[in-house]
C-alpha cells in the first residue's frame, strides 16, 4: 500500500510538473527511484488470483474426405445429406478462455461462448489446481454463463463487483485473462467509452470499450479498476487481424451481478416487460420535437394494459432517462431495465409536449398471453410439417424478437415436408390464408384442416411481406 500511495504521489507531482499553472512551486527533479516508478502491481497481487483459466471441451462431426465437402456452399445444397465422402466422424474440439471467481465458494462467471456446447469443462486456478466446473445458468442474450465448482469447503479468492454506472471515460482499468493460452496475462489501458450499443455479439448490449489490449482467450476475464473491483468481464474485440487493435469491449459488472444473483438464488433468468414499442431519437425528430440533442426513445405504440399504459406513457413521450442515467437508444434503454429486478419500479425521465416529467414504471415479467400452444400442423396442405405457437410477449421475450409481435411463429420446419418446399422458414409468421386473417394457431389448424382447391397465403418475413399461390 505504501508503493501504491508513493506511486499515485509520484503521478501528482509528474502532472504539476507538466502544468505549471497546477502549482506555483519551482520545477524540481525527482529525488528519489520511488518519485519516477509506478506500479499496478498491488492491484494485480490482489486481483490476479481471482482469475482463473477455462477449458472447455466439445464433441464435433466432421465428414471424412477432402476438405472441400465440408465448404458452405456444398452444404447449402445438400445440407447434412452431402452424397460424397465417407461418413462424419467424430472429434474433440478444445476451446480455451477465461472466468472471474466471484464467490468464495466457487461460483465463476465467464462469456457463454466460452463455454457454449461443452460436455466438460474445466476451471484452472492461478495457482495451476483444476476443478470440474458444472453449469449454473448460461445465457446467449447477454453471451453471460455461470458455474460453480467444488471447493470442499475452501474458500477461494475472489473480485466484489463494482457499480459500473460511477465508471468514467478515461478512468484507468486492466484486462487480465488467457490470450492465446500462453498463461495469465495483465494488460491495461483506459476506458474509451461507454455505453457502446451498437456492438452486435449479444441482444443486451451497452458495452464498456477499452484499448487495454483483449486477445483471443481473453474472453470471459476480469476488467477491473484501480480500486481492484471487478468492473466487466471483457467479451470481445473488433479486429481485421484476430489479435488486438486496442478496441476491446466488456460486459458491465451491473449486468453481470444480475445474471449472478440470478444464477445464485435459482430464479428463472426473466427481463422485464416493456410493454410498448419504441425506437431511438435521431437528429430530425429531435429537430422536430425542439430538443437540444438527439438523445433517448420515441414511444410509437403502447400495449394496453402493459407496464408502460399502466405508467401513462402515450405514444410521442420521449423516455430519455431510467433513474438519472441517460440512455441514447432502445438498446440502452433495454440494457438499462435489464440490470433490475422484477417487482422494482423505476423512475423514467419523459419528455412530453416539450416538458420533462417524472414516470414510475413497475416491472413485470412479460405474460404468456395468449397461450403459445404449440402445435405441429399436419394434414394435405401446404403447412404441414410446420411447428408453430402463438406469439405473446412472453415468447418475443424468449425468442428475443424485436417491438411487440403478435400473431402464429413458426418455431421450426421439417425436412422436406410440404412446408419445407413451400419455403416456410423458422421466424416467419402467419398473416393470412386465403384472405382470412391468422391471429391464433386454431385459426390456422381450422382454415388449412377445412381444405381448399388453391392456397393464397401471407406470410411476413423480418420487415418483408411475402406472397405466395399455391394450386
Amino acid at each position: 500500500m505504501k508503493k501504491f500511495s508513493l506511486a499515485i504521489a509520484a503521478l501528482i507531482g509528474l502532472a504539476i510538473s507538466l502544468n505549471p499553472g497546477l502549482a506555483q512551486a519551482e520545477k524540481v527533479a525527482p529525488a528519489s527511484r520511488e518519485q519516477v516508478t509506478f506500479s499496478y502491481a498491488p492491484v494485480v497481487k490482489r486481483t490476479a488470483p481471482a482469475v482463473v483459466n477455462i477449458y472447455a471441451k466439445k464433441v464435433v462431426k466432421q465428414r471424412s474426405g477432402p476438405a472441400l465437402f465440408d465448404d458452405p456452399f456444398f452444404k447449402k445444397f445438400f445440407g447434412d445429406d452431402f452424397p460424397f465422402g465417407g461418413a462424419p466422424k467424430e472429434r474433440i474440439q478444445n476451446s480455451l478462455g477465461s472466468g472471474v471467481l466471484v464467490r468464495a465458494d466457487g461460483v465463476v462467471v465467464t462469456n457463454n461462448h466460452v463455454i457454449a456446447d461443452a460436455q466438460e469443462i474445466t476451471v484452472v486456478l492461478s495457482d495451476r489446481r483444476e476443478f470440474d466446473a458444472e453449469i449454473v445458468l448460461a445465457d446467449a442474450r447477454t453471451d453471460l454463463a455461470v458455474l460453480r465448482i467444488d471447493t470442499l469447503g475452501e474458500d477461494l479468492p475472489r473480485l466484489n463487483f463494482a457499480d459500473s454506472d460511477a465508471l468514467e471515460v478515461g478512468d484507468i482499468v486492466l484486462a487480465i485473462g488467457n490470450p492465446f493460452g500462453v498463461g495469465q496475462t495483465v494488460t491495461s489501458g483506459i476506458v474509451s467509452a461507454l455505453a457502446r450499443t451498437r456492438v452486435g455479439v449479444a441482444d443486451y448490449r451497452s458495452f464498456i470499450q477499452t484499448d487495454a489490449a483483449i486477445n483471443p482467450g481473453n474472453s470471459g476475464g476480469a476488467l477491473v479498476g484501480m480500486d481492484g473491483l471487478l468492473v466487466g468481464i471483457n467479451t470481445a474485440i473488433f479486429s481485421k487481424s484476430g489479435g488486438s487493435l486496442g478496441i476491446g469491449f466488456a460486459v458491465p459488472s451491473n449486468m453481470v451481478r444480475a445474471i449472478v444473483d440470478s444464477a445464485i438464488e435459482g430464479r428463472p433468468l426473466v427481463r422485464p416487460w416493456l410493454g410498448f414499442d419504441g425506437r431511438a431519437v435521431n437528429a430530425d425528430l429531435a429537430l422536430a420535437l425542439n430538443m437540444p440533442r438527439p438523445v433517448g426513445v420515441i414511444v410509437e405504440h403502447v400495449v394496453e394494459g402493459g407496464p408502460a399504459d399502466e405508467a401513462g406513457l402515450t405514444p410521442g413521450d420521449v423516455v430519455m432517462a431510467v433513474n438519472g442515467h441517460d440512455v441514447e437508444d432502445a438498446q440502452a434503454l433495454r440494457f438499462r431495465l435489464a440490470t433490475r429486478r422484477i417487482g422494482e419500479t423505476v423512475e423514467l425521465t419523459v419528455l412530453r409536449k416539450g416538458k420533462e416529467r417524472s414516470v414510475a414504471m413497475s416491472l413485470v415479467a412479460p405474460p404468456e398471453d395468449p397461450p403459445r400452444n404449440t402445435t405441429m400442423l399436419e394434414g394435405r396442405h401446404p403447412f404441414s410439417g410446420a411447428r408453430v405457437a402463438n406469439l405473446s410477449p412472453a415468447l418475443v421475450e424468449e425468442l428475443g424478437l424485436k417491438g411487440q409481435p403478435r400473431g402464429v411463429f413458426v418455431l421450426a420446419v421439417v425436412k422436406r415436408s410440404h412446408a419445407a418446399r413451400l419455403g416456410v422458414r423458422p421466424g416467419d409468421v402467419l398473416v393470412s390464408i386465403n384472405d382470412r386473417k391468422i391471429e391464433l394457431v386454431r385459426d390456422a389448424i381450422k382454415i388449412l384442416n377445412a381444405g381448399a382447391d388453391g392456397w393464397d397465403i401471407v406470410i411476413k418475413r423480418g420487415e418483408r411481406v411475402l406472397k405466395v399461390e399455391v394450386k
